[in-house]
């Protein structure tokens, strides 16, 4: 078993100094046009100077019509190449390799933030959304593409792509939300084509040392289980991707699915051939115990999220003291504030029940 402060390496790009990648965290932060603001910007590099071997930015929408939520960095346009170039070479000066998750909400956008009805692979009456025509598929792959194609120019050393959380490729992927019959549905294959389509075009249009990888979530949104672990393997198997970030909210619970509750759900995975392709998981590590715990069942690195949010040098602090565990929930609104979180994404904790305190 690999210790959590062992450099490791992608096919792609650079390699990492340790174990440790910040999780891609929404936090309201940008300006209204997608612009970076003064206070992303110190939230991101705090934490690369905090130890984190790579930093993620939050999820970046490709389309200003993907966008999930207010303040969200984009990655739409030119118009945000300023700001994310100050963003890469900021993460990358702290000695962390700089990616940017690449993301857009389909059905999860919410109406009166886009100002026009939210897209989705088939129309879906809960939410309002439509179905995307042909040509919009393929101007959203295009539009993904050129997006990591831009975050390339800005200097990062990578993307993510956002399969997760109910977005548009975990919409695509999903038999419930998906039930299109030309190319892009029907059969997992063909729920898949999307995703395949913009790891090509990335491949194709990026440089050759370009890490690539993808986030996706295994239960929940419409996802089965056994299915995911096809598309999984298939994405382990197929040698384009670098990585891939799994979102299980908790690493080490059982399943929803009855069929599958005989072992914790990292292990789904963890027995799968992943041949050069390293897998990460995210989801409930608060505590060093627990981040050397995913990697004694498999695990190549810790996606860490709501440690990083409480302390910017969640690494550092693993590395001195071999026990560390998270301060307790509720904090404060002022500690979140001393570990550079600004008044917006310190606003958004507070919508997390218990997660900050009363004032």
């Amino acid at each position: 078993m690999p210790s959590l402060f062992e450099p490791i390496s992608f096919t792609r790009g650079p390699g990492l100094k340790n174990r440790f990648m910040l999780a891609p965290l929404t936090n309201l932060q940008s300006h209204a046009d997608g612009t970076l603001s003064d206070d992303e910007y110190h939230w991101l590099t705090q934490r690369a100077r905090g130890g984190f071997g790579a930093t993620m930015t939050c999820a970046s929408h490709v389309q200003a019509q993907g966008q999930g939520f207010p303040g969200q960095l984009g990655c739409w346009s030119d118009a945000h190449l300023p700001g994310l170039t100050r963003l890469a070479a900021g993460i990358k000066a702290a000695g962390s390799a700089a990616y940017v998750q690449l993301h857009h909400a389909g059905m999860r956008s919410p109406r009166d933030l886009i100002g026009t009805q939210p897209v989705c692979p088939s129309d879906d009456a809960e939410t309002g959304s439509r179905a995307l025509t042909l040509s919009e598929i393929e101007q959203l792959r295009a539009d993904f593409i050129a997006a990591a194609v831009r975050a390339e120019r800005a200097g990062f050393d990578g993307v993510e792509l956002h399969g997760a959380h109910g977005y548009i490729l975990g919409q695509f992927l999903s038999s419930t939300y998906n039930r299109r019959e030309d190319r892009y549905g029907g059969s997992l294959q063909n729920r898949c084509r999307l995703v395949y389509e913009i790891i090509d075009g990335v491949r194709a249009r990026c440089r050759p040392d370009f890490t690539l990888g993808i986030r996706v979530s295994p239960e929940r949104f419409g996802l089965l289980l056994g299915e995911m672990r096809q598309v999984v393997q298939g994405l382990l198997h197929d040698g384009r991707l670098d990585f891939i970030d799994l979102s299980l909210w908790d690493v080490f619970k059982e399943p929803n699915e009855d069929a599958f509750k005989s072992k914790p759900l990292v292990d789904w995975f963890m027995d799968l051939d992943r041949r050069d392709v390293k897998v990460g998981v995210a989801g409930k590590i608060m505590d060093a115990a627990t981040a050397r715990r995913c990697l004694e069942h498999g695990a190549d690195f810790v996606t860490i999220g709501r440690a990083a949010i409480l302390h910017h040098d969640f690494p550092e602090r693993v590395r001195a003291n071999p026990d560390f565990v998270s301060m307790p929930l509720p904090v404060s609104a002022g500690h979140l504030r001393e570990e550079g979180l600004g008044p917006a994404f310190v606003g958004y904790m507070k919508t997390w029940k218990g997660f900050v305190a009363e004032a």
